[in-house]
């Protein structure tokens, strides 16, 4: 079957290198569709629940995940509804409409709100989870195949994570392209940092609240795929701020002209500082541009200014 993902651009960042004082390549995942890497895993499960038989999908999402949902039903031709927490933004449920879901708000969290979703289940309808489901994993893992198609051995992958979906699929995508030493930076934003407290906890942990903008982050558990993962691949478990993460966004937007999402901020803040934590590495760091639909700029210099 055809994909529903594009192949996206590896460029090499003049800027980022600079300031990481040595050579960082970004996959930009920004440029899928829906404006996330998302498309990758969702719609490989969509299309491979389609195929089971599945005559609806529902999902729980108010950021990029529903996006990739409503996106996929959309050009598979199958109705889509998806359930989002009253904290998810009015632009995110438009964009939700605009695909063509059907839209229900319910719970002031995702944990709520997935509660819900899973109760509207019908004997023909197909649940898509937004981070945990191997299909999510296999999907995503092949922009990590791109990555090797073009020649590029990174010396270490900078990863946002929020429920773990994307950092399990990038370690899958490491391992079956023979890159399984490869180093992860595995990078959260304060006060979305579930995988940063299971692995200091040595198990996993519920955090009380997701107090960080970076929403997308807001699992307040991250997948048991991923904290299993994140024990047995060479991974660096780093939290940045959120001033730091808009800080980020707003220089790549001025250095790259694309605009993401405070959660993808996460990931390039340490190559933007020059974080130490990078020293331990070599030349060729790969930054995974994890994307942001409901992200503007006018959001973004707008956080910049509040959290100056």
């Amino acid at each position: 079957m055809t994909p529903l993902h594009l192949p996206t651009p590896l460029v090499e960042s003049a800027a980022l290198s600079r300031a990481a004082g040595r050579r960082v390549w970004l996959k930009l995942e920004a440029l899928q569709a829906p404006g996330s890497f998302k498309i990758r895993g969702i719609g490989l499960a969509c299309q491979t629940y389609r195929e089971r038989g599945a005559q609806r999908f529902v999902s729980s999402s108010g950021g990029n995940a529903g996006l990739a949902v409503a996106y996929a039903g959309r050009r598979l031709g199958v109705p889509v509804q998806v359930v989002v927490p009253t904290s998810s933004t009015a632009r995110a449920r438009e964009l939700l409409a605009a695909e063509g879901a059907e839209v229900t708000v319910h719970g002031d969290s995702w944990q709520e709100a997935n509660a819900l979703a899973q109760s509207l289940l019908g004997p023909d309808d197909a649940f898509i989870h937004p981070f945990d489901d191997p299909l999510l994993w296999s999907g995503h893992a092949t922009m990590i195949d791109e990555v090797a198609a073009a020649g590029l051995r990174p010396s270490g992958v900078l990863v946002s994570v929020g429920g773990g979906g994307l950092l399990s699929g990038v370690i899958e995508g490491l391992r079956r392209n023979a890159m399984a030493e490869v180093p992860v930076f595995a990078v959260e934003t304060e006060g979305a940092a579930s995988l940063h407290a299971a692995l200091k906890a040595g198990q996993r942990v519920t955090l009380d609240a997701i107090t960080s903008i970076a929403t997308s982050l807001g699992a307040k558990q991250v997948c048991e795929q991923a904290f299993t993962l994140a024990q047995s691949h060479p991974l660096k478990s780093l939290v940045v701020s959120d001033a730091d993460a808009v800080r980020a966004c707003v220089r790549l937007m001025n250095d790259h002209r694309l605009v993401v999402e405070p959660a993808c901020g996460a990931a390039l803040a340490p190559a933007y500082s020059g974080s130490a934590e990078l020293s331990t590495v070599g030349d060729d760091l790969l930054v995974i541009v994890c994307g942001g639909a409901t992200a503007t700029a006018a959001q973004l210099l707008a956080w910049a200014d509040k959290l100056r």
